[in-house]
């Protein structure tokens, strides 16, 4: 390798979704571009998160269904899980994906470098090769897009008791008996869930006063009776004093109340921190937050002059959706444009059994901002579609502001619930009423047609 830098009129540092999309796209348009990326081809989302998680969540959803088969009029016997099968389920699914992810780059025409990079100077980087040797590459214009990790918490015992993160849960060779998980958030609840319809005896500790804490109190009450009714042991409100391995190998979890939780393993779902530390940003130019996040503006620039941040590194909300966004904005900007992260407005699935779907502020929210409000609220039991589903289980409520008419925000908890989402999320785009919502011919029987109730459980209104 020389000192002189190979150059790009774009360099991207790692490659999820708003990396590898952007990379791809400008490569395409005959541009010099080069991606860098450790290895895990087609970012986190398809390796280590949404698209394996959700690939068992299928599983879960077919083992209450076969749980629960009598109430279809079905007889099933002999039904149950095999780890074995659920791993090639798993493995096919993100194969496939990432297969066909390597083979766009290439079609592409981008230069893919596999390895390490580290800034060693404005919109330059070395890259220690995963195959032995380095290079040394420079960019007109440089996208940092690493992503995160997950966080694991200064809790003693835990370094040495070799907890899970989700990464290694998803490399499970078997089920555990007893699964602790620790964290009520999105993972923890996924996780949680989908173990305990596994088969496992699932024990979930969150610290927080309920499960989903950026949630309504109502919609967390809602999830954690699915939660009871599923049988899962949940402890709010308590925290982790100390972890122990066990002679017999279990783990010991002592919560700050004196009582203990025993698991064959446990799984710390604390949140994601960012990957930052190693890349040399310094020397870039690039700062960081107090939290290791790359600081950026409303138009995704960094503090470095052409130097860009994207996705979960960038602070961005925590979906592989808005990363994509994070995609579009700097693609225009890149060309002069000065599109901007402000006012988004950004949905999101939480995805349990049934789904919690939400877009737009909270009850909570709404009334801590002064808004006049009303709250449209439907039991899902209301919704002939569930009913045929047989599934019931759930609420739904929609916040508006009673001044103009116009949603403020909306939470469904309930079957198919992040497909229906997004009706209510165009219709705040659109600016529509509520009472909108509420007179639309919609598809009988579909989980959609429930919006008519739900805005028709409001006082009547004309149509604006």
């Amino acid at each position: 390798m020389t000192d002189q830098p190979e150059e790009f009129d774009l360099l991207v540092v790692g490659g999820g979704k708003a990396g590898k999309t952007l990379s791809m796209d400008v490569a395409r348009s005959g541009q010099r571009v080069a991606m860098v990326e450790r290895g895990m081809i087609g970012g986190s989302c398809i390796n280590v998160a949404c698209i394996p998680t959700k690939a068992l969540v299928t599983s879960a959803r077919a083992a209450r269904q076969l749980r629960d088969a009598s109430a279809l009029g079905l007889t099933v016997e002999g039904g149950r899980v095999d780890i074995d099968l659920l791993r090639a389920h798993k493995q096919d699914v993100v194969e496939g994906m990432v297969a066909a992810n390597r083979q766009q780059f290439l079609d592409s025409g981008l230069h893919l470098v596999i390895g390490e990079a580290r800034f060693v100077g404005p919109r330059t980087v070395r890259v220690a090769l995963a195959d032995g040797g380095e290079r040394l590459l420079r960019g007109s214009d440089v996208v940092i897009n690493t992503g995160t990790r997950p966080h694991l918490p200064s809790v003693p015992g835990m370094a040495e008791a070799g907890v899970l993160t989700s990464d290694e849960l998803l490399r499970l060779d078997r089920l555990p008996a007893r699964l602790v998980v620790l964290g009520g958030g999105t993972v923890g609840v996924e996780f949680a869930q989908m173990f305990a319809l596994f088969g496992s005896a699932v024990t979930l500790v969150e610290g927080g006063p309920r499960l989903l804490t950026r949630e309504d109190p109502d919609i967390s009450d809602a999830v954690m009776r699915v939660f009871l009714d599923d049988g899962i042991d949940v402890r709010v409100g308590v925290a982790v004093a100390r972890i122990d391995r066990e002679a017999d190998g279990s783990l010991r979890v002592t919560l700050d109340d004196g009582s203990v939780v025993i698991g064959d393993d446990v799984l710390v779902a604390a949140g994601r921190e960012p990957v930052t530390d190693g890349l040399g940003l310094d020397v870039a130019g690039v700062r960081l937050s107090e939290r290791g996040f790359v600081e950026v503006d409303e138009h995704l620039r960094t503090s470095a002059e052409r130097t860009w941040a994207a996705g979960d590194v960038a602070g961005s909300p925590q979906f592989t959706h808005v990363s994509l966004d994070d995609y579009r904005i700097i693609r225009a900007n890149l060309a002069g444009g000065r599109r901007s992260t402000a006012d988004r407005l950004i949905p999101y699935t939480v995805f349990t059994t049934p789904e919690l779907a939400r877009v737009g502020l909270t009850e909570t929210e709404a009334r801590r901002a002064g808004y006049d409000i009303q709250v449209a609220h439907l039991q899902v039991a209301a919704i002939p579609r569930a009913r045929t589903l047989r599934q019931t289980q759930g609420m739904w409520k929609a916040v508006i502001d009673t001044s103009t008419d116009r949603i403020l925000g909306a939470a469904l908890l309930g079957a198919e619930a992040g497909e229906v989402i997004t009706l209510v999320q165009l219709a705040m785009l659109a600016g529509m009423p509520w009472p909108a919502l509420r007179d639309a011919v919609i598809t009988h029987p579909t989980m959609t047609e429930g919006l008519n109730l739900l805005f028709a459980s409001l006082e009547s209104s004309p149509v604006r």
